[in-house]
This record gives structure tokens, sequence and C-alpha cells, in this order.
């Protein structure tokens, strides 16, 4: 696998990009070689964030974790990432997507964990809106996203609530 470590408001020593390597190469055995990592350690405050994203044919393996310290947030990335995989395996076996992913990986069973089940299914109406519109609209039903049909693009977006009282917007490309 090939690395792309960066920091944001830390310095990237050696020994967190060894700690990187060791836990996060723990999943080296499941990815191609050619598999691209890429690693964003952060601080804001006490809060020491690493975000792991790993980019599978066609699909986004992506944890964070935050922790008081670095390496039990390194730690811990791991671990979720490998519970993504486990579950992640068997959807990609049933539909026969094995591209980016090792051999012995896909050989494997795993148990069944936390099957996705859609209990409920709404249907509305989408009138066209611009984004400030559609986060006002949100902000009225108290929900922490909103799809709504783009008035310029006539594309389905999506806006969401962020921290600090700000919004994100997400379009397709």
């Amino acid at each position: 696998m090939r690395y792309t470590i960066t920091g944001r408001n830390i310095d990237v020593t050696e020994g967190l990009k060894t700690a990187v390597y060791e836990k996060v190469g723990k999943l080296e055995r499941y990815f191609a070689e050619d598999t691209e990592v890429h690693v964003t350690l952060s601080v804001e405050k006490d809060r020491q964030k690493i975000e792991v994203t790993i980019p599978v044919k066609g699909n986004v393996i992506r944890a964070e974790q935050v922790s008081s310290d670095m390496y039990v947030a390194i730690d811990l990335v791991e671990e979720i990432i490998e519970r993504q995989l486990k579950k992640y395996k068997n959807k990609i076996v049933d539909r026969k997507q094995s591209g980016g992913f090792t051999a012995e990986y896909m050989d494997r069973d795993f148990d069944e964990v936390d099957e996705v089940k859609i209990v409920r299914t709404k249907r509305f109406d989408m009138k066209p809106m611009d984004p400030e519109e559609a986060c006002i609209q949100m902000e009225l039903l108290g929900h922490s996203f909103y799809v709504f049909r783009n008035a310029q693009t006539e594309e389905i977006n999506v806006v969401y609530k962020r921290k600090g009282n700000t919004y994100g917007l997400i379009e397709p490309e």
C-alpha cells in the first residue's frame, strides 16, 4: 500500500509515521499492493484526530477517530476499518466485485455483522430551490440533512448541518 500522511496543526514525526505504518499496515493483507491510503492527522485544542481514506474500485473506505492521545486514535481507527471491511466483503462477494483486494481477503469468510435493513421508505415531491432555501427547510423540519433539486443545475443535491452552526452542500460530479 502507498501511504500519504499529512498533518494539520501537527508535525508528523517519525514516531507518528511508524505508528500509522504499523497499525494501518495490518490492513495490507486485505488490499492490493497499489492501493493508496490517505491519512490525515490533526489537532484542535485537546482533540487529536486521525482520518483514514482508502479509495477502492468505485467505493471509499473511510474512518476517523478522535482521542486526547494521537496514538490511541491511531489504534482505534485500524479496528474501525477492519470492522468495515468485514461488512463490505460480504456485499462485494454478492456482487462479484473483487477489484482492489487480495485473493486471501476475498476467499476468507467473515461472520455477517450488522446487516443493513431499510425499515422505512419516504417519498416526497421535490420542488426546485436554491441551497439557502434548502437549509431553511432543513432547519424548519429539525433534520440534520435535506435532499432537494437544485434550481440552477436541476440536479439532486444534499445540504447538511456541520459543527459550529455551519452548513455543507453535496453535489454530484
